[in-house]
């Protein structure tokens, strides 16, 4: 799942049924305009606080926003450092 892309389809839906252009809502919720646009775009991910003042721009609880993201926890292994080979070049530095 993008979740940038779903946030903008979100974003878009809320802010046309709000009959506000993004240069509207922007102003709003204090952001830059073309933030707006590259948030329904996806190609950025909106910060918490940035989804806040969208959502209190629109009039609409912050979930809204979110619909159709979720998260499935999966399972979890623990890293560990591995050694590597030296190459030529590191052997020379070491030996400077």
């Amino acid at each position: 799942m993008d979740i940038a892309a779903n946030f903008g389809r979100n974003l878009a839906r809320c802010r046309k049924r709000a009959k506000l252009s993004q240069e509207e809502l922007a102003v709003r919720a204090s952001l830059h305009r073309t933030a707006v646009g590259q948030l329904e775009r996806g190609e950025r991910v909106a910060r918490v606080d940035t989804l806040i003042k969208l959502a209190g721009s629109l009039g609409i609880p912050p979930g809204e926003l979110l619909d159709g993201m979720g998260w499935a926890p999966g399972g979890t292994t623990m890293g560990q450092f591995e050694p590597q080979e030296v190459s030529d070049r590191e052997e020379v530095k070491q030996a400077a």
